[in-house]
């Protein structure tokens, strides 16, 4: 089956033909690196790592890049704010989001560029907007883009210019020639530190926001590439306007397909710093172990709303460790992916529609039923390797139930199960009885297994 993706350009799916056969290229708007990442930041970082894990295990080769944003008004404020260096505060929180994505089984990127590094392409862009009458600098000193010389801005959103009004989604600046125009290259001002400024052809200055995007991507994947993704927020203005200054330079099309993952919400809200109610991501993992919130990430279609809750969270890693217990007489069994299995060709044909997790996990779930029906290795190998091209299931299953929100010490609970057993020996059967109560009482399921053994795990 042909990979079927809704591009939100053309708001209706279609089919992966990339520009060079065989070959993907990738690019996704990553992180402003001023703070600790949010759930919300994961969610794009873990849709677009299942979107290059897919591609590859449908073997085409993927380059993959995420930009790193280090250098916007709010990371010199907040740099200023803690009296230390720009790049002292970005490489802390750049070393932070690896910490966070590598707990999550997020792959890093092919590349990961940081804006710093491509003020030069930034400028030579410029220049050439500027050359073809897309671009000027206004009477504050700054270099806008003029919209209006651009035809069919607002193809990406929807919006036509007529919606577009000043006061409404743009900023009021006396200074343009059109309040819809957006900066390319800001003046620099005399508070800001000097390593935020650049010389240029038009004064020491930094890039503006959406010029970086355009700059890096067409650096590294050419003017013309095949998916952009990033989340719902940055449809408008981000995304408009990076098609704006692309295709306004280069003349040829940006990309062939726009992905956009939808919103995590919070009591009905978009979770995000602005509002204050986003929870990082390292305070959510020391609630829940790393592959629970991979897993709830995932199991809602990338373009549907994600609902945060500690119960939704809980349900999640419940269904997760169905997923394990199938597995767990199995340990040992090398993960396999045969596409000649029903199974896997139903999980197969779901993915490639535009990457529907729901429906892929579903068919694990009715794969690890029949596992637990046949004690079938083959099968077992297949739920453990159609997890992996999610990024799960790849831990040893007795390691996972025993984890989780629980915190109870695995070494009181074998001591626990060790004087059961005796118990058992000695025929007090009430007594045994008694501590498999107590240990449930605690969140914990003891699983007696054929020759004696008892296996525990988190309920």
């Amino acid at each position: 089956m042909t990979l079927q993706i809704y591009n939100t350009l053309s708001r209706e799916k279609q089919p992966l033909a990339p520009i060079d056969p065989g070959h993907v290229r990738l690019y996704v708007c990553g992180m402003t690196v001023y703070d600790y990442c949010h759930l919300g930041h994961a969610r794009v970082m873990a849709v677009f790592d299942l979107v290059q894990r897919w591609l590859k295990a449908r073997g085409l080769r993927v380059t993959y890049v995420r930009n790193i944003t280090d250098v916007d008004d709010k990371i010199i404020r907040r740099a200023v704010e803690s009296g230390v260096s720009v790049r002292e505060l970005t490489d802390r929180f750049i070393a932070a989001m690896h910490e966070d994505t590598d707990a999550l089984g997020i792959e890093r990127p092919t590349h990961e560029p940081r804006a710093t590094d491509y003020v030069p392409q930034m400028q030579q862009l410029i220049t050439r907007l500027m050359d073809k009458g897309l671009a000027y600098q206004d009477t504050a000193g700054d270099v806008d883009y003029a919209v209006r010389a651009f035809p069919g801005y607002g193809r990406l959103s929807g919006k036509s210019l007529d919606e577009l009004q000043a006061g409404e989604r743009v900023e009021i600046d006396r200074a343009k020639r059109d309040p819809l125009d957006f900066v390319l290259w800001k003046r620099a001002k005399p508070e800001e530190p000097a390593e935020v400024q650049w010389a240029s052809p038009w004064g020491e200055g930094r890039p503006g926001w959406h010029i970086e995007c355009s700059a890096m991507s067409s650096a590294l994947l050419g003017e013309h590439f095949d998916i952009h993704g990033g989340g719902a927020d940055l449809q408008f203005p981000h995304h408009e306007n990076e098609i704006a200054q692309s295709e306004g330079a280069s003349g040829k099309p940006f990309v062939n397909l726009w992905m956009h993952n939808g919103f995590v919400r919070v009591n009905d809200e978009k979770m995000s710093k602005s509002l204050g109610n986003f929870f990082t991501i390292r305070d959510v993992l020391k609630l829940f172990d790393a592959e629970t919130v991979r897993f709830f990430i995932i199991r809602a279609h990338y373009r549907s709303p994600l609902n945060y809750s500690q119960d939704n969270l809980h349900d999640a890693r419940h269904a997760l460790a169905r997923l394990y217990t199938a597995l767990q007489n199995f340990a040992d069994v090398p993960a396999t992916l045969d596409w000649r299995q029903l199974a896997a060709q139903r999980f197969g044909a779901a993915m490639d529609d535009d990457f529907n997790t729901p429906e892929a996990l579903a068919v694990l779930f009715e794969l690890a039923s029949e596992v637990n029906r046949s004690a079938s290795a083959e099968l077992a190998g297949l739920l453990k390797g159609l997890g992996g091209t999610l990024g799960l299931l790849q831990q040893v299953p007795q390691r996972f139930l025993q984890c989780g929100a629980n915190q109870v010490d695995a070494g009181w609970i074998e001591t626990q199960v060790q004087a059961r057993a005796a118990a058992k020996k000695a025929r007090d059967f009430a007594q045994a009885d008694a501590i498999r109560a107590a240990l449930l009482a605690r969140g914990i399921v003891l699983e007696d297994k054929p020759g004696g053994v008892t296996l525990w795990r988190q309920a």
